[in-house]
């Protein structure tokens, strides 16, 4: 892959995903079933039906595995959805959170250390790949990049979820990729906010002990399903659906919210951060 041609692999993908979405219309109308009466059948909407079918969003893979039992296709759905998440750019451990995040009405992070991924410019990111993978190919990396910023298309799309997420201070002082870097990323975000498109909170450091102490933690809702919890460790990520379970997880980021400051408080915060590290590339 040529350095220009970062957008390739993206664009391969969801074609293979418009392809799932032809051939789940295909095989649905041949059964004689509407939208609606396949998405009863496998506890979805009519409308996320047709938005597979579209390839706007992307099934889960128990949903791809009911939809081969409903129209008796021989787990021609599951194959598509196992080949299509082996091909996928991200991590193999969060593959699965990564497609429920396209499928999510509300999105709450909380990130200790690094900026959530939705969140990531570029530079950004490319200096976290580069971090975890001293010795890769430029390709390697390249790939990875592109996948994240096709990720983060997610908070540019007209239907995308509600996004909610606290950040640590100390992530606003890490020069990830260098202060010029870093002051990009956080006017990113700024923008982000300043456009509401997302919400932000900062918790600061004189908050002291906090709950999840250094652990990322990502909270999903959805409109025909329950909620899920999503946390990661060293290169392993933990899928939590128990109801209760995510219920306590969800009242922990309520305490992260308590502690956290207000969100114009928040985004003065982070404005005076990236002074701060634009300063450092005026001094350098």
């Amino acid at each position: 892959m040529a350095k220009g041609d970062t957008g390739q692999g993206a664009g391969a993908r969801q074609a293979a995903w418009e392809f799932f979405g032809a051939e789940l219309k295909r095989r649905r109308e041949a059964a004689g079933l509407t939208q609606s009466e396949l998405g009863h059948r496998v506890f979805v909407s009519g409308g996320y039906i047709g938005q597979f079918e579209q390839a706007v969003r992307k099934p889960q893979l128990d949903v791809a595995v009911r939809i081969d039992e409903v129209l008796q296709t021989d787990g021609l759905f599951e194959r598509m959805w196992r080949k299509l998440i082996s091909d996928s750019p991200v991590a193999d451990y969060f593959a699965a959170a990564s497609e429920l995040e396209t499928l999510a009405r509300k999105i709450c992070e909380f990130a200790p250390t690094l900026v959530p991924g939705l969140l990531q410019t570029a530079a950004y990111a490319r200096a976290v790949v580069l971090a975890g993978n001293a010795f890769a190919s430029d390709d390697y990396v390249d790939e990875k990049v592109a996948g994240r910023m096709e990720r983060a298309r997610l908070l540019n799309d007209p239907a995308r979820p509600v996004y909610w997420a606290i950040l640590h201070e100390h992530l606003l002082r890490l020069p990830v990729g260098g202060p010029e870097a870093m002051a990009e990323q956080l006017e990113h975000i700024l923008a982000l906010a300043r456009s509401r498109r997302i919400l932000i909170q900062v918790l600061p450091t004189s908050a002291g002990a906090y709950p999840l102490m250094g652990r990322m933690l990502t909270l999903m809702e959805f409109e025909d399903a329950p909620p899920t919890a999503y946390t990661e460790a060293v290169y392993s990520g933990n899928l939590l659906d128990d109801p209760a379970l995510v219920k306590r997880v969800q009242e922990t980021y309520d305490l992260l919210r308590a502690a956290a400051l207000p969100p114009d408080a928040s985004l003065t915060l982070i404005e005076s951060a990236a002074k701060d590290h634009r300063q450092c590339t005026r001094t350098t």
